[in-house]
């Protein structure tokens, strides 16, 4: 798994990149981590005080089995005690800050 998420930071696509970028300077003073294994997953984003897994949903994530697979993935990262916030590729590529506002709500409330 390990190996797997550090290949996966070097392949992160564009939206996973800009998100990085901002989450990286810990908004809110939440520290986050990228591409980073929790079980039998790899989390694009985990803020580990704040127990969020920020996913990066593209168009992908609409078609096929993806669905299905999401809504399991979420249900047993939820059984762990995480809070799963999902959030479109479009809209980052739209207003990045709007959804790092969005992601520090989330820890805020949360705290």
């Amino acid at each position: 798994m390990v190996k797997t998420a550090r290949g996966l930071r070097r392949e992160m696509s564009l939206p996973e990149v800009m998100l990085w970028q901002r989450l990286r300077l810990r908004p809110g003073g939440v520290k986050f981590r990228r591409q980073h294994p929790v079980g039998r997953f790899i989390a694009d984003f985990y803020a580990p005080e704040a127990k969020l897994i920020v996913e990066v949903d593209g168009m992908a994530h609409d078609m096929g089995e993806r669905p299905a697979r999401d809504l399991e993935r979420n249900a047993w990262l939820r059984g762990e005690g995480l809070v799963v916030l999902r959030v479109a590729a479009a809209d980052v590529l739209r207003d990045v800050e709007a959804v790092v506002d969005g992601v520090v709500r989330v820890v805020l409330a949360g705290r």
